[in-house]
């Protein structure tokens, strides 16, 4: 686990570790081995804050429940990799048993294309002439990688069909996207006019399934979220119908989201997939395998009210099987007034989007303290948090906070480095994302 990603190839010594990262605590630039066997502890304050650590045995062990959930299910699964933008972990998640990986636009496709993924499903319309000339010219240079990609009009075909030409392929694959909230044909005529256009695409797309996204339709009342999932459902499935009927023996894909309401998703889109025999049911969850203190910890909350992960005769907790991976740790800068104190990370550092950071710990010297509650992050600036303090509180300038995330999504693209942490809580690898 000491590899970084340099350009798409494994290879630690090629890259330069330096201030231009945030994290990084050395005066001049060091190779990532010499890092790792500095053996930096972030509680301890040796890397340069404020930094995001990933716990490396909670994203295991979370890959490991999701995946045996999936294979009771008979499910597949092509991780979203907008959520880590890591071909690293891309890979190791393919290495698990993913179908392949999903991407949301021309630019994440490119990096896994140029780290050697070797099947990719786009995941949204990519746009019009403009993109489909784009994304024709990345086909043509990636001639091995094998990529199907989201229609919901005949205009996203005919971006497609340029793009097929443009790189010499035929029978692209293409998914007619149904949606609600977002994008996606919204009733069965646009549905029939998709289905026209690549029809008509003179053999440079093929019909390949169908597609949608159910958080689209989710909303703060749960019983109403699971009646707009529930209808969502239904199109996706009738829509599966009329494709089958115009492709009676093709391999063809169903692919729904699938991080925070994938029970739903499968309990209504499996039996489909069962019973047609020549379909598979493929999710393209991606935050999941990162979980979180916030907007995904509330979700398994959620599922758990609604049955738990059931895998054959065995039911699981979803909140205490997911476990949270991503830590923001940060400096205590100010304690200027009485039940406040100013922290050195910012709306730069965190998402904020899906709630504010969760204080989990303080470290002092080295050491974890006690006494802890009640204090709350209750507003971020560009590079400072303000923490409210109960009475009597005694955090010091100067003491570390360890910091939980709601939605690791877009939290991420806020680093270009996140810092791995072993067993011991040392970090043992570097892994640079390519957010652009």
């Amino acid at each position: 686990m000491q590899s970084i990603i340099d350009g798409g190839r494994m290879d630690g010594e090629s890259m330069r570790l330096d201030a231009s990262l945030r994290g990084v605590p050395f005066a001049q630039p060091v190779s990532p081995q010499n890092l790792i066997e500095a053996g930096l502890r972030p509680g301890h304050g040796e890397l340069s804050l404020p930094a995001l650590t990933l716990d490396e045995a909670a994203l295991a062990s979370n890959r490991e429940i999701f995946f045996r959930y999936l294979a009771a299910h008979g499910a597949l699964v092509a991780p979203h990799a907008k959520t880590p933008m890591s071909p690293e972990i891309v890979a190791e998640l393919r290495q698990a048993g993913a179908w392949g990986a999903s991407v949301a636009n021309l630019q994440q496709a490119a990096v896994l294309m140029q780290a050697g993924e070797p099947r990719l499903l786009l995941a949204n319309q990519i746009g019009g002439i403009a993109a489909g000339r784009r994304l024709g010219a990345l086909l043509a240079a990636y001639p091995q990688v094998e990529i199907s990609a989201f229609a919901d009009s005949p205009a996203s075909v005919a971006g497609l069909a340029l793009a097929a030409e443009t790189a010499g392929r035929q029978g692209l694959p293409v998914l007619v996207e149904i949606g609600a909230g977002r994008a996606g044909a919204r009733d069965a005529q646009a549905v029939e006019t998709v289905i026209s256009a690549v029809g008509a695409s003179k053999g440079r797309l093929r019909l390949a399934g169908v597609a949608t996204y159910e958080g689209a339709v989710a909303g703060p009342d749960p019983v109403a979220t699971q009646a707009a999932i529930a209808t969502l459902m239904e199109r996706t499935i009738a829509a599966f119908a009329r494709i089958r009927a115009i492709e009676p023996e093709a391999p063809l894909l169903i692919s729904a989201g699938g991080s925070a309401y994938f029970d739903l998703v499968i309990a209504a889109l499996s039996p489909v997939a069962q019973a047609d025999g020549r379909a598979s049911l493929l999710l393209r969850s991606g935050a999941i395998f990162f979980s979180d203190h916030g907007i995904y910890a509330r979700a398994f909350a959620a599922l758990d009210a609604r049955g738990g992960l059931v895998m054959g005769g065995e039911t699981l907790s979803a909140s205490e099987s997911f476990r949270p991976a991503l830590r923001l740790w940060a400096e205590v800068l100010s304690r200027p007034e009485p039940g406040l104190a100013i922290a050195g990370f910012g709306m730069r550092d965190v998402s904020f989007d899906q709630g504010l950071p969760r204080l989990l710990s303080v470290h002092r010297d080295g050491a974890e303290l006690a006494g802890i509650a009640g204090v709350t992050v209750e507003r971020l600036n560009d590079q400072h948090a303000f923490l409210s303090l109960p009475a009597g509180c005694d955090l010091a300038v100067g003491d570390i906070l360890c910091l939980g995330i709601s939605h690791p999504c877009t939290c991420l693209d806020r680093w270009r480095a996140v810092f791995g942490l072993t067993q011991d809580g040392t970090v043992g690898r570097v892994l640079r994302t390519h957010f652009g």
